[in-house]
C-alpha cells in the first residue's frame, strides 16, 4: 500500500512567528514583551474570571494590619516631625503651613496642623471616600498630639539643621508612604497628591514636591535663609522617598 505524504505545510503558518512567552516561569524570570502587564506568577494568585477579584482579596489589609500599620505611620511620622521643630526647621505640605503660623506667631503646631487641614476633607469624602478621611482625620490628630508630646516625653538637647533635614525628610516620608498603603495619608496636599495618582497616574512625590517649593518662597518672609535652604533639602528627601517607593501598580495593598 503506498504511504501518503502529509500535507503541505501552509506557507502563511510556517511564516508565523510563535507567540511570545507571557509571565514569570519558576525561577520568577519574566519572559513577557515590552508593554504586557504581568497579574500572575508563581508567587501571586491569578486573576478569576471577573477580573482580579482574587488579587484584591489577596492584597487587602485586614482590621489588624491596618491598626499595626496606622500606629507605626504615626509613630514614624510624628517622630520626623519633632526632628524638624527641634532643629527650627519645616516641612511641606500643610505640615509645613502648621509649622509657619508656629514660628511666626507661636500658634501650637498640633492645633493648628488639624484646623490647616479641614478645607481638605470635603475633597477626601467625595473623591477617596469615608474610610480613607476617617483614617486621615485620625492620623492628622495623632501626628499632630505626638508632635507636640515627643520633646517632653524623649528630650534631647540639640539637633544640627542637616541631621533633621535628612533624618526627619526621611522619617516623614517613609510615614506617609506608610499611611498611604494602608488608605490614608496626613492629610492636605497629601489628599490632593494620592488622588491625582490614583486618577491620573500622577506621581504624589512630583505633586508634594510642587507645592513644597511655592511654600519655601513663603518661607523666606519669616525663616532665616539657612533655614529655608535646610527646610527645602528635607522636603527634596521627602518626596525623594515617596517617588522611589510609591508608584502605580507595584503594590497592591488598599
Amino acid at each position: 500500500m503506498p504511504h501518503s505524504k502529509p500535507p503541505a505545510e501552509d506557507p502563511a503558518l510556517a511564516a508565523t512567528p510563535p507567540a511570545p512567552e507571557v509571565g514569570l516561569d519558576d525561577g520568577g524570570q519574566d519572559h513577557s514583551p515590552p508593554g504586557v502587564v504581568v497579574t500572575s506568577g508563581p508567587l501571586t494568585p491569578s486573576p478569576d474570571s471577573e477580573g482580579t477579584e482574587i488579587d484584591d482579596r489577596a492584597f487587602h489589609h485586614s482590621v489588624a494590619e491596618d491598626v499595626q500599620g496606622m500606629v507605626l505611620a504615626t509613630l514614624t511620622a510624628s517622630l520626623g516631625l519633632a526632628v524638624f521643630a527641634k532643629g527650627g526647621l519645616m516641612i511641606g505640605g500643610m505640615a509645613g503651613v502648621a509649622f509657619l503660623t508656629h514660628y511666626a506667631f507661636g500658634w501650637n503646631f498640633g492645633l493648628m496642623f488639624v484646623l490647616v487641614n479641614l478645607p481638605f476633607y470635603w475633597l477626601s469624602v467625595r473623591r477617596m471616600g469615608w474610610e480613607f478621611t476617617l483614617k486621615t482625620f485620625a492620623a492628622v490628630a495623632a501626628c499632630g498630639v505626638l508632635t507636640d508630646l515627643l520633646p517632653r516625653w524623649a528630650p534631647y538637647a540639640q539637633v544640627t539643621p542637616l541631621y533633621s533635614a535628612l533624618v526627619g525628610g526621611a522619617l516623614v516620608g517613609m510615614g506617609i508612604l506608610f499611611f498611604i498603603r494602608h488608605h490614608a495619608s496626613l492629610g492636605g496636599v497629601g489628599i490632593l497628591a494620592v488622588y491625582l495618582q490614583r486618577a491620573h497616574g500622577i506621581s504624589a512625590g512630583r505633586v508634594q514636591m510642587s507645592f513644597d517649593a511655592m511654600l519655601m518662597v513663603v518661607a523666606c518672609f519669616t525663616l532665616a535663609p539657612m533655614q529655608v535652604l535646610y527646610s527645602a533639602l528635607g522636603a527634596v528627601v521627602l518626596s525623594l522617598v515617596l517617588m522611589f517607593n510609591h508608584r502605580p501598580h507595584r503594590y497592591m495593598g488598599v
